[in-house]
């Protein structure tokens, strides 16, 4: 079993070690949510005690030990997560130091999407050491990046590419695309099909996917401008299918970027509230709009080829995609209890899981073989720590953010706090089906 209880196993870290409430940074991207408006921004301002910015953007809160943003350990001279970890490797547990070190092999956030992330995708582990060791400045990690992202609101993203089927649709009705294209292209996928092999249908869906993201600048501009005013004058006369609807959204958001056509080849994903989409390496996608927990093997190395203004690196893109078709997996959670629900990715790194605990219960998150970190996201509780000769009682609240070391324990109950509707909290851990591994 990947959980024991307190009692099972004599455990070596000192008391004072079993929990540490933590300090995190925020990031201020400009895709953010500006001010109160921002779920990061509150968060972040509970968190730190810092007030929020009313101009501000706000886009994640980042909870763990990446460099690019640091958590602080509360009431230490200024010392990280990272370091702190460094100085006591046991808090980790014995599976994850053999396999990760002395370093958190997980990244938890917040996100808080007030306008369309670049189209982008995530190196795989050898390729992320290859573009680390090539191009150090832009790909700053040599490890890969597998992620997930669990609504908080209704969000939108767009992830993969559509099914073969759907693309030669795309062709037929965005005349705009096929003539950034060309006819040669538009040939060879209207009479390409999944009998023809998938090494046929990957090269085939890559030459015209590259020729799109690769077409020039001038020529971009001037067939997303043809795009909007077609559709502008189709809405006139008919009900707009939400992809048409969300292209003219992008548009406004970036005028003539080669994403807003891009848009078409890919999935539109909406997530309800509690629902969660998991984005394996080389696989393009775009967080649209929405609040959302994002949890990622410990990396930000990001491949972007359009909505962005930042540095764009379409070859690289281009040559790395899987180009595998068809609508990505929906994660509804598998209950653990009656208040926790999990979401389990098959990615080694890392697992989510979610609390709703009414007003005057509690629950317990028995002790795991590897470290947790938790957020709390609404309301206050009592927590309980439990190992197998130590008991400490802590209160937490909106915005807190907690460590909690391997072989531990922790017993929840909500405090009352009118208006808030009980409590609600997120853990992230090493994934349950690693760690339970013989």
């Amino acid at each position: 079993m990947e959980v024991m209880t307190a009692v099972e196993k004599e455990i070596e870290i000192p008391q004072s070690r079993l929990l540490q409430m933590l300090i995190c940074t925020v990031q201020n991207y400009d895709w953010g949510g500006i001010g109160e408006n921002s779920e990061v921004a509150k968060l972040s301002s509970l968190n730190s005690k810092v007030e929020i910015e009313v101009d501000k953007n706000y886009a994640e809160l980042w909870m763990g030990t990446h460099d690019s943003g640091p958590s602080f350990i509360v009431d230490s001279d200024n010392l990280t997560l990272k370091s702190w970890i460094t100085e006591n490797p046991s808090v980790l547990g014995d599976k994850v130091l053999e396999k990760w070190g002395t370093d958190l092999p997980f990244l938890f956030k917040v996100l808080s999407v007030a306008k369309a992330l670049s189209i982008q995708a995530h190196p795989d582990k050898e390729s992320a050491v290859k573009l680390h060791k090539s191009l150090p400045n832009l790909y700053k990690d040599d490890n890969h990046k597998p992620e997930m992202a669990l609504a908080l609101t209704e969000f939108e993203a767009l992830c993969g590419f559509v099914s073969l089927e759907e693309i030669k649709g795309v062709i037929q009705s965005v005349p705009e695309i096929v003539e950034l294209v060309g006819n040669v292209e538009e040939d060879q996928l209207l009479h390409v099909s999944e009998q023809d092999g998938e090494e046929k249908v990957k090269f085939v869906m890559q030459t015209i996917f590259t020729h799109l993201m690769s077409a020039c600048k001038e020529s971009v501009s001037k067939m997303v401008s043809k795009l909007k005013s077609r559709l502008i004058e189709a809405q006139k006369e008919r009900q707009l299918s939400d992809k048409e609807q969300l292209v003219l959204r992008l548009e406004t958001e970036y005028p003539g970027d080669i994403g807003v056509l891009s848009a078409f080849f890919l999935n539109y994903v909406k997530l309800n509230p509690g629902e969660a989409l998991y984005l394996g390496a080389n696989e393009p996608h775009a967080y649209i709009h929405g609040e959302c927990v994002e949890c990622m093997a410990t990396s930000d190395n990001v491949v972007r080829a359009g909505l962005t203004s930042k540095l764009r690196d379409v070859p690289t893109l281009c040559s790395m995609l899987t180009y595998k078709q068809g609508y990505p997996d929906i994660l509804q959670g598998v209950a653990v209890n009656q208040y926790i629900t999990r979401y389990m990715p098959p990615f080694d790194e890392f697992e989510v899981d979610r609390c709703n605990l009414p007003e005057g219960e509690f629950t317990e998150f028995p002790a795991f073989l590897g470290p947790s970190l938790f957020v709390v996201t609404r309301g206050a509780a009592k927590i309980q720590v439990v190992s197998a000769d130590h008991r400490e009682e802590k209160e937490v609240m909106r915005g807190d953010v907690f460590f909690v070391a391997a072989h531990t324990g922790i017993i929840i109950t909500t405090t009352n706090m009118e208006g808030t509707g009980g409590l609600q909290l997120f853990r992230a851990g090493v994934n349950s089906r690693f760690l339970s591994e013989l």
